[in-house]
């Protein structure tokens, strides 16, 4: 089939939109929705948030229509999941023809010890309730809230890695946490075949995750090979990545539950 012009009236919710590839996925979809779509913007970062707020709204698709509404909330607590699922529901609307999730929410954890240095179970369970359980709870939460009805498309796209294929020595807690959430995003599109699912995974961006990982690795390979990705300028942006994204979704041909690598499209 032909590419969609656009994604349709739109209710987009996307975790980690203040800086990076999230704030990119904002910008490109608010580019890609009808007049009279929304889109809930979720980041712990409050004033990184709001100037994208206000970006938006002063952009070609605000002046058109567009809605943007931002939840400050960490997806990692309780609190935050039930903030962003009430302002979700609340900015619901019966002309909405398509729901946009986008778990793009996550951090790298400590990448300067090896797996056999995990002792400390509280560190584990914290990385992996932001990682894991937040965009697991998320997405059931926003599921139940938004069901299956005929005039309503759904799409979830969970923002994964190569590391949830190929494992990093010394990024056990990232490995571990993108390889769990793509294997849950493949069950959820087995149990729900209606829903569209995707597992995108965006390549080496450059952003503030890479230059961390450049300098606290502690497997000298990997380290260095991030290291040489940044000096030979093979980093990609955000906005690069990003654009495959949208043509990957635009396109919507894509098998659901798949994982696809931004170097694949």
């Amino acid at each position: 089939m032909p590419p969609s012009a656009d994604l349709g009236r739109v209710l987009a919710v996307i975790t980690g939109a203040s800086r990076g590839f999230g704030r990119a996925v904002a910008k490109d979809v608010s580019r890609s929705v009808r007049p009279g779509s929304v889109l809930v913007l979720v980041a712990r970062s409050g004033p990184e948030l709001r100037a994208l707020q206000a970006e938006l709204i002063q952009s070609e698709a605000g002046r058109a229509g567009l809605q943007v509404e931002v939840v400050v909330a960490d997806v990692g607590q309780k609190e935050g999941l039930e903030e962003v699922l009430r302002r979700s529901k609340r900015a619901f609307t019966e002309e909405i023809t398509h729901l946009v999730l986008v778990n793009n929410a996550a951090s790298l954890g400590d990448v300067s010890h090896f797996m056999k240095d995990f002792t400390n179970m509280a560190e584990v369970d914290s990385y992996l309730s932001l990682n894991v359980s937040s965009a697991l709870c998320l997405t059931a939460g926003v599921l139940q809230a938004f069901p299956r009805r005929p005039a309503l498309r759904r799409t979830v796209v969970n923002v994964t890695s190569l590391c949830a294929l190929q494992p990093f020595p010394s990024w056990g807690l990232y490995c571990t946490g993108k390889a769990a959430r793509d294997m849950a995003f493949r069950v959820l599109a087995e149990e729900e075949p209606d829903l569209r699912v995707l597992s995108y995974s965006p390549g080496p961006l450059d952003t503030a995750m890479q230059a961390e990982a450049r300098s606290k690795t502690a497997d000298p390979n990997i380290k260095q090979s991030f290291s040489d990705l940044f000096a030979q300028g093979q980093l990609l942006t955000c906005e690069e990545s990003c654009s495959k994204l949208m043509k990957v979704l635009l396109e919507d041909s894509f098998t659901s539950g798949a994982h696809i690598d931004v170097f694949d499209v």
